[in-house]
């Protein structure tokens, strides 16, 4: 779990002692490709940081797929609103790859972060990190276009265009595959791609 401890103290300063009393909140997990590691209508009870793979959270309405993000290496991931409130996720968390992955259970998290400073202080890092990120997404899809939300990916999420489908990255898009098609041969040039920077937190 090095690259975890090397993760969470880019975070925040984590001592061994509190490392070494988060073990028991900490478990490995090896998810195979289209695995669902979260399942719409179940509650989220885990935090999932993500070792090795990449996934993604998915609606599915009336059997269309509608992609709402991609996660990867030395990513957390979750549906924080069941996370927080113990109501059933209304989404899906699948693996797009085999995904190695280390879950932070929710009860023993908190048990813990209520005894030790740091692990409580290492739980808001994680869950306002990947806040943050979701209202990045979010103002992404407020403020731009289809084209400038694929340009904003380019420079700022270069792992997203390389690794992700083109099916699944239109869906994320909100446009046709064909749509993105045309859109990525008549993009602008990289020079005018810096402006767009909405709320970007990484």
């Amino acid at each position: 779990m090095e690259q975890l401890l090397q993760y969470i103290n880019s975070l925040t300063s984590v001592s061994d002692t509190s490392w070494a009393l988060l073990q028991p909140a900490l478990t490995q997990k090896t998810y195979r490709k289209n695995e669902l590691m979260l399942q719409e209508g179940k509650i989220c009870n885990s935090l999932f940081y993500i070792d090795k793979g990449f996934c993604k959270s998915y609606y599915e309405i009336e059997g269309v797929i509608k992609n709402t993000g991609f996660f990867f290496e030395n990513e957390i991931t979750t549906n924080l609103s069941s996370f927080g409130t113990g109501e059933p996720s209304a989404f899906n968390i699948v693996a797009c790859e085999e995904v190695h992955a280390v879950l932070f259970d929710k009860e023993r998290l908190f048990d813990i972060a209520r005894k030790v400073h740091e692990i409580e202080a290492l739980g808001r890092h994680c869950i306002r990190k990947f806040a943050l990120k979701q209202e990045e997404f979010s103002n992404l899809f407020k403020l731009y276009s289809a084209r400038e939300r694929l340009e904003y990916l380019e420079t700022q999420y270069p792992e997203m265009i390389q690794r992700v489908p083109l099916t699944q990255l239109a869906s994320f898009l909100g446009v046709a595959r064909e749509t993105l098609s045309r859109i990525r041969k008549r993009r602008v040039t990289p020079s005018s791609q810096t402006s767009l920077h909405p709320n970007k937190n990484r």
